[in-house]
C-alpha cells in the first residue's frame, strides 16, 4: 500500500500543465462538483467565484473539509473546542454567500494540523468512500505537484496528496473492497481533476470571475477569525472601515493576478493519469 501510494503521490508532481481542450468548467450544468480541502476557508479562498458560479448553474457541490481548523488563533483566551465551533459557523455563512447548503459540507474530523499523523491507510479510505458515494463529475483539490504546497504547512501537503492518492484507489474494486461488500459504494472512475493553489507556471485553466468578485470578497470576510483584528483578539464582526480596507486589499491581489485585464481564479486541470 504505501508503494503504491508514493507512486501515486509522484506521478501527479510529475503532470505536465497541458492545454484543456474540454468543456468550460464554470459553464456545466447538473453535475456533480467535490472539492477537498485541508481547512473550512481554503475553498473560499482559491476558488469561491467559480464555485459561485457553479451554484448558479444548478450543479450539485460538495466540500469535504479535512480538518476543523481548531489552532490559528493568536488570541489568548480562545479554545480550540470554541474556535472549531467559529470556524464551523463561519464556514457555514461563507459556503451560504457562495450558493453551497450546509448539508453539502462535509467534516471529516481532523484536528488542525494533525493531518498528517492521521492513519494513512484511514485516510485515504475515508476519503476513497466519500468519492465512490457522491460520484463526482468533478474532483477539485489542492494542487499535488506546486512548489507552494510542498513548502507549506502540513494538512496543505497530505491532502493535496491523500485525495489524489483516493481519486486513484476509488476506481478499483480491490482497493478497499469493505466498502462494496458492506457499504455498497461501487468503484468510480474520476473523469476529470481541478487542482487549485498552482504556480503561474503550472496553471492551464483560468475561471473570468469578474461578475461575481462580490461574492467572493463576502465570501472571504465571513471567515472573520481569519482576519486582523479577529485572529489576534477575536471578535464575531466587523467594523466598516476595517471591511473596506480587507475587501480593498483583496481586490489589490486580485488585480495582481489578473488575465488578459479579467479578475480570474488559477486552476490545473487534467483528465487522466498514467497508470504505469
Amino acid at each position: 500500500m504505501r508503494k503504491w501510494l508514493l507512486v501515486a503521490s509522484l506521478l501527479a508532481a510529475g503532470l505536465p500543465a497541458q492545454e484543456y481542450r474540454g468543456p468550460r468548467i464554470e459553464e456545466m450544468r447538473g453535475k456533480t462538483i467535490m472539492l477537498f480541502t485541508p481547512h473550512p476557508d481554503d475553498d473560499t479562498f482559491c476558488c469561491a467565484g467559480t464555485l459561485s458560479m457553479l451554484a448558479r448553474n444548478g450543479n450539485n457541490i460538495y466540500i469535504a473539509i479535512y480538518t476543523n481548523d481548531d489552532k490559528g488563533s493568536y488570541d489568548p483566551d480562545m479554545t480550540s473546542e470554541r474556535l472549531a465551533r467559529i470556524r464551523k459557523a463561519e464556514e457555514e455563512e461563507s459556503c451560504r454567500i457562495v450558493g453551497i447548503p450546509k448539508e453539502n459540507i462535509l467534516w471529516m474530523g481532523y484536528h488542525d494540523g494533525m493531518l498528517e499523523y492521521a492513519n494513512p491507510r484511514g485516510l485515504v479510505e475515508q476519503t476513497t468512500a466519500l468519492i465512490r458515494k457522491y460520484r463526482p463529475d468533478v474532483v477539485v483539490s489542492i494542487d499535488p505537484g506546486s512548489e507552494t504546497v510542498r513548502w507549506h504547512k502540513t494538512d496543505h501537503r497530505m491532502a493535496a496528496v491523500n485525495t489524489l492518492d483516493a481519486v486513484r484507489a476509488a476506481e478499483w474494486h480491490l482497493y478497499f473492497p469493505n466498502q462494496r461488500l458492506q457499504q455498497g459504494l461501487e468503484p468510480y472512475s474520476v473523469p476529470l481533476y481541478l487542482f487549485y493553489y498552482v504556480t503561474e507556471k503550472d496553471a492551464n485553466y483560468w475561471v473570468n470571475i469578474d461578475s461575481v468578485i462580490g461574492k467572493k470578497l463576502d465570501a472571504a470576510a465571513a471567515h472573520v477569525s481569519q482576519w486582523e483584528p479577529s485572529v489576534h483578539k477575536y471578535r464575531p464582526d466587523w467594523e466598516p472601515e476595517t471591511l473596506r480596507k480587507l475587501k480593498d486589499s483583496l481586490r489589490e491581489r486580485l488585480r495582481k493576478r489578473s488575465k488578459d485585464g479579467h479578475a480570474v481564479e488559477s486552476f490545473r486541470i487534467a483528465s487522466s493519469f498514467s497508470q504505469q
